[in-house]
């Protein structure tokens, strides 16, 4: 069987460190101009270098977005921008406009072209027209069904490569091809500034009672008639795998570098151990409960598997059952670690260690000191650095977490 790219989101440069870390094949990222998500923390000219230094140093691919739907101004000032991804070896370009797909191959033209989800493909006949116009890959529209990703891969061009989102916030407009925001905010989610008003709370006032607002009613708290649930397809690899889809893409890149890390781990394993050993392979191995562990919406199956029920009207809050409390900083052959707080622990209390390309391990901490040596029972000042034993050697970049169950609206 092929084996999949796994293509997660670096929003910033510890969320590409920890994508790299935790077993991507390849990231995708955005420069200062252009990219569709302004949110996250993105990468100047110079931090654009050292990131693709790093991820090649590595063997992971770099693929940079300039996906935003582009006016005059913007397309005038590309030129300098491609040259310089093209100088620094990025991998390939994610387009959705002809114009700027033209300026690619002209001053990029050792990067590869990949088509965005923007451009809504959702049939062979698109797909290959973006083959011959000069396109390595199409990512396909969100709204693609697995049966109909299946005869895309069976009647393209051999050569071309086709991508698809697998995991992560599901939009409620086509392709992510939305005005509301524009609308109601002045911030277009197309040119990479969406304010997000699906997930906002509605309510109706009628025009002669200005001031009085009706709840549009889903139950007590109202109705989020808009929002919609996140995608989860890592209980469905044997079906991914065997469609032939070449590129398993996680979206997330305003997400937190624990989320990238969580969740690129668990499609890495998932991916591994099915590709290993298919017969045996379980749906609800233990990456199922990996992906419960990063904040999110409720899952779906996005349109994989035909119109499910897709929108979350009763609330767009995310749920949070596990909480990072520590990274490891330093970590010697004994397991002696330096951990960097991050929500307070204590002594005697059980957590679990997440680290790269491994099954978590319950782990408690009988002793813990301070950088100066005196022995401590719980950290609860902001970074600060903990002495602890591991159970076994663990990279740099680890995770300590705690379970918790609770809601929260970001």
């Amino acid at each position: 069987m092929k084996r999949p790219e796994i293509l997660s989101p670096a929003g910033d440069m510890e969320k590409l460190h920890a994508a790299v870390l935790y077993g991507a094949d390849a990231v995708y990222l955005a420069g200062e101009s252009f990219g569709m998500r302004t949110a996250s923390g993105n990468f100047n000219d110079e931090e654009m270098e050292q990131a693709v230094r790093h991820a090649h140093e590595n063997g992971v691919r770099v693929y940079v977005t300039c996906n935003t739907m582009m006016r005059n101004g913007d397309i005038k000032r590309l030129p300098p921008y491609l040259e310089m991804l093209g100088g620094i070896g990025v991998d390939g370009i994610i387009v959705a406009d002809l114009g700027c797909m033209r300026l690619a191959q002209k001053y990029a033209p050792s990067a590869e072209i990949h088509i965005s989800t923007q451009a809504s493909v959702l049939n062979t006949d698109a797909a290959n027209a973006w083959y011959e116009l000069g396109a390595k890959r199409v990512c396909l529209a969100r709204e693609a069904s697995l049966s109909e990703i299946c005869e895309i891969m069976e009647k393209k061009n051999k050569n071309l490569q086709i991508e698809a989102f697998v995991h992560g916030a599901m939009c409620m407009a086509y392709s992510g091809r939305c005005m509301i925001s524009d609308y109601l905010a002045g911030r277009s989610s197309n040119r990479g500034n969406c304010a997000q008003p699906c997930r906002w709370k509605y309510s109706l006032v009628e025009e002669k009672r200005p001031g009085e607002y009706y709840p549009v009613v889903e139950d007590s708290d109202g109705t989020h008639i808009f929002n919609s649930k996140d995608m989860n397809m890592v209980s469905y690899i044997p079906e991914l795998v065997t469609a032939g889809i070449d590129s398993f893409k996680i979206e997330g890149r305003v997400k937190s570098a624990y989320y990238c890390a969580a969740v690129t781990n668990a499609y890495r394993l998932a991916v591994d151990e099915f590709i290993k050993s298919p017969e045996t392979w379980r749906r609800d191995g233990f990456w199922l409960e990996e992906v419960n562990k990063v904040s999110h919406r409720e899952y779906c199956t996005g349109f994989y598997f035909g119109e499910e029920r897709i929108q979350r009207t009763e609330t767009s809050n995310y749920i949070r059952t596990w909480d990072v409390v520590a990274s490891v900083v330093e970590c010697d052959d004994e397991g002696n670690a330096v951990l960097e707080q991050k929500n307070k622990f204590a002594c005697g209390t059980e957590y679990e260690l997440m680290q790269p390309k491994a099954e978590p391990q319950k782990v408690i901490f009988d002793k813990m000191y301070d950088d100066k040596g005196n022995e401590i029972e719980s950290a609860g000042q902001a970074k600060i650095r903990v002495h602890v034993k591991l159970p076994c050697k663990t990279k740099v970049g680890a995770f300590i977490r705690r379970e918790g169950s609770r809601f929260n609206a970001s």
